[in-house]
């Protein structure tokens, strides 16, 4: 079994998912949960008067690159590996945990607490990613780590192709740099909290970006209005430590293997 091979794949997963939502500064997003129309906001005091798109884009992502820490989750399609499905929680200094999968190839749950990196493959992902090797091999590779728990070091061979899978900082350089053209739409929930609808295009695909109104301006939530199996991804809990606790019971030392 390539181990790279699978730390790769896991990486340009997540990279390709913030690519995709970083068509302007003001392109990405998320929170938990579906958006919902905001039942009184006409009530309140207008959330951003006076501000552009341009502008709440802008504070958007100066906000949310700003973070230390956050999940993301949701649906990202891919031309190469399918509909991506992600749940990952990570920070500025390497931490992270939570799962992935590849559309029809199965999945894999990583937990990195910065020195060591446990990885769960289920038995699809590991055929999957295994694909012209010999079919013994495959087996014998499926037999030893399906369903099971494994565990490297986070600084050793092969764990620079983690850095773009737990590093925050590299993940949210994707949202830097270029002009958005967004357009301010109406006050919503997401999650219980109040955002503002911006909606901007990147070539043929039309966005939906949902921004906080309350406290910091963080991007909550993204969807591509093509979408069934497309994009669609949520950022929540920044600022909040990661849960990146090591798995009990049988774990296998592939460093000792």
């Amino acid at each position: 079994m390539r181990r790279t091979i699978i730390l790769t794949t896991a990486a340009l997963a997540l990279s390709s998912a913030l690519a995709l939502t970083a068509c302007g500064p003001g392109s990405s997003a998320s929170g938990d949960g579906k958006s919902s129309s905001a039942g009184k906001a006409a009530d309140k005091k207008e959330p951003f008067a006076g501000v552009s798109g341009p502008e709440i884009a802008d504070r958007a992502i100066e906000a949310t690159t700003s973070a230390k820490s956050l999940r993301v989750k949701g649906t990202v399609p891919d031309a190469d590996l399918g509909t991506l499905t992600l749940d990952m929680a990570m920070d500025t200094k390497g931490v992270c945990a939570g799962s992935l999968s590849v559309g029809g190839q199965g999945g894999v749950e990583i937990i990195n607490d910065g020195k060591t990196v446990h990885m769960k493959y289920d038995e699809a992902f590991l055929r999957a990613q295994s694909k012209g090797e010999p079919k013994a091999e495959v087996d014998a590779a499926v037999e030893m780590l399906a369903g099971r728990w494994v565990k490297t070091s986070a600084t050793g061979d092969g764990a620079e192709d983690l850095d773009a899978f737990c590093d925050l900082d590299q993940l949210l350089g994707e949202f830097k740099g270029g002009d958005s053209a967004a357009r301010k739409g109406k006050v919503t929930t997401v999650d219980g909290q109040e955002a503002i609808t911006l909606t901007e295009n990147d070539g043929g695909e039309r966005y939906t970006i949902l921004v906080a109104t309350q406290g910091k301006p963080y991007l909550l939530k993204v969807t591509a209005a093509s979408a069934k199996d497309g994009e669609d991804l949520s950022f929540s809990d920044y600022d909040r430590p990661v849960q990146a606790e090591a798995p009990k019971g049988d774990v296998l030392d592939l460093d000792k293997l």
